[in-house]
């Protein structure tokens, strides 16, 4: 009897034990369930639950239910948050230096910027991240923004006076300027209303946030301008960072490699596939030569390189 005992207060202290062991992150991201990225972080937790045998999962939070990618990075930094998926470039209005390989044009594919950020560069972004809270453990492709408008673009004289919707940050705002657009700041689930309401003219965005977003039910325009290869930096916490063991922080860094396949793997196919789908749907497709529109943002480049120093944008390009 007191054997028996024994044993079922040793399996209830087990079974307490593991319910206190299980611990759930919380996640943010602005995309909704209809993306790439969702896709990605939903193969992010599962390979989280099996490799941490239940101990670790994901609450994820998609299409800004935390605010916008700045709200989202607030709450990491004050600790409310544990994880976010935002634009890797687009913490430039916390570290100014990621403007340089924002800069239109200065990356030339995912696979430059992966060498970037896995070099010198890279990890004094990293060690700037930590100053400011925030942890980086991986970096993930979402695509190559295109621009899409209400009138056709097939040179930079097209795009004089266009309304383009731009987010809220340097280099792509730069990008408008500089090719003779006006830029136009609209929250990202604002966008199709925008466009729909004529409130701006276009957009930029990835082949395959376009699509998600629906946002070719009000455009009829896609230029292939390939002006920014865009990221998504998947942030920790640094205070639940530093929280997690090192095993638990070896396991977030192999569910993300393993959400970054499928994400990247999608993504890479609906380029693809998607030119001929928005064929299909009646969308003009134009292919302007980029040249000028390079040239056009060698003025920035000189903004950047006045205030991080000489070469410091040449030095970053192929």
């Amino acid at each position: 009897m007191l054997k028996k005992l024994l044993l079922g207060t040793v399996a209830t202290c087990m079974m307490i034990s593991s319910a206190y062991a299980a611990r759930t992150i919380t996640f943010g991201m602005q995309n909704n369930e209809a993306s790439n990225l969702y896709k990605g972080v939903m193969q992010f937790n599962e390979t989280l639950k099996e490799v941490s045998g239940g101990e670790l999962s994901l609450k994820v939070f998609p299409g800004s239910q935390l605010g916008d990618f700045k709200s989202m990075v607030a709450q990491l930094q004050a600790g409310e948050l544990d994880m976010a998926l935002t634009g890797y470039p687009d913490m430039s209005y916390i570290i100014p230096e990621l403007k340089l390989i924002g800069a239109p044009y200065v990356v030339s594919d995912y696979d430059h910027l992966m060498d970037l950020i896995n070099g010198p560069f890279g990890q004094k972004m990293d060690e700037a991240f930590l100053k400011n809270n925030v942890k980086i453990i991986d970096v993930w492709y979402y695509g190559t923004r295109q621009t899409t408008s209400n009138r056709p673009i097939n040179s930079l004289e097209d795009m004089k006076g266009l309304r383009l919707r731009t987010p809220n940050v340097p280099f792509l705002i730069a990008y408008a300027k500089n090719t003779g657009a006006s830029p136009s700041p609209v929250a990202f689930q604002e966008v199709y209303l925008a466009l729909q309401t004529n409130q701006v003219d276009g957009e930029e965005n990835p082949l395959n946030t376009i699509e998600e977003m629906k946002f070719y039910e009000v455009q009829k325009y896609i230029a292939l301008t390939n002006h920014f290869v865009a990221s998504e930096a998947v942030q920790v916490s640094l205070k639940t960072w530093e929280s997690l063991s090192e095993q638990e922080q070896g396991w977030l860094m192999e569910a993300s490699a393993a959400g970054r396949k499928v994400n990247n793997d999608l993504t890479y196919k609906a380029e693809e596939d998607l030119i001929g789908k928005f064929k299909g749907l009646g969308i003009t497709i134009t292919e302007p030569d980029t040249g000028p529109f390079r040239d056009a943002m060698k003025p920035y480049y000189e903004e950047l390189e006045a205030e991080f120093g000489e070469g410091s944008v040449t030095s970053l390009m192929k």
